[in-house]
């Protein structure tokens, strides 16, 4: 059982790490890729990708031992991708109007969504040294909507990284009444059910991109960074809950501010170093929650 519980562990910091490279490297991508279509192709190729290894996994014969969904997860299966269409395009939308820094930091807020919304609709048990976190990662949050403190100057690129928090927070919740599940099929269907739904909105405000290898480079990405990292963070749900796996998940944003500093060679600033820290702490007590 501890075995068990040690894999789902590393299967949810795997999951963070493939995760964390997707905010500096949508940054480059939107140069050229609207940011709803941006949104729609990570989906997509997280899809595309994943019915790869399915047809795979189907040849080889171990896709047979996993559950299917049925009507009964209907609710929650439309849930997850009506939220998974507006997230990415909210948090794109972020993306464009503040730093991959400031982005990769306030997606911890979801550590904060998810939790909130796995304890009050799905009862699941918050001990005191989460709710410490969540306090911390809530102030750190705050710091970071605010472009500069000293003259209460508002960012509203953080608004839409929150909004994009907050419907990932409903949608961990909707998916871990999924994670029994197949991860491959609730994968697949996240895929290509927001992909074609971003991708629609796209096409309705008459947004799109012509340009072959930004177009690729973002399905590649979508596999990669949503993908392959949504895939362990199901199996990582079926043994540690929605709020644990969130906590652990948590240290996405920490690789990301890093390699947006090495890929922008931009200096920290003062605040940013300050929430840094307390999201820093806050982490910590959410991650060394015991179970």
């Amino acid at each position: 059982m501890k075995s068990k519980h040690s894999s789902a562990i590393l299967w949810a910091i795997l999951a963070a790490a493939l995760y964390a490279i997707s905010s500096p490297v949508s940054k480059i991508l939107l140069n050229k890729v609207p940011p709803t279509t941006m949104a729609g192709l990570l989906y997509l190729g997280a899809g595309i990708g994943m019915s790869v290894i399915a047809l795979f996994r189907y040849k080889t014969g171990t896709l047979k031992k996993e559950m299917k969904l049925t009507k009964k997860e209907l609710p929650f299966t439309v849930g997850m991708v009506v939220l998974d269409i507006l997230a990415p395009i909210f948090l794109m939308i972020g993306l464009t109007m503040t730093t991959p820094e400031n982005v990769s930091l306030l997606n911890n807020f979801e550590i904060v969504a998810t939790s909130l919304i796995a304890l009050f609709i799905f009862k699941e048990a918050i001990s005191k040294r989460l709710w410490f976190a969540i306090g911390l990662i809530t102030i750190s949050s705050i710091i970071l909507s605010f472009e500069n403190i000293s003259s209460l100057s508002f960012s509203f690129g953080s608004i839409f990284v929150l909004l994009a928090s907050i419907c990932w927070g409903l949608e961990n919740n909707c998916t871990r009444m999924l994670s029994v599940k197949d991860p491959l099929q609730v994968v697949i269907i996240k895929g290509f059910g927001s992909g074609l739904g971003s991708l629609l909105i796209s096409f309705i405000i008459k947004e799109s991109s012509m340009n072959v290898a930004y177009i690729i480079a973002t399905l590649l990405l979508g596999f990669v960074a949503y993908g392959l990292s949504i895939y362990f963070y199901v199996y990582a749900q079926r043994e540690l809950g929605a709020a644990k796996t969130s906590a652990y998940y948590a240290i996405a944003p920490f690789i990301g501010v890093a390699l947006s500093f090495i890929i922008f060679l931009q200096i920290p600033t003062i605040t940013f170093i300050i929430a840094l820290l307390i999201m820093i702490i806050g982490t910590y007590f959410a991650s060394t929650e015991s179970k």
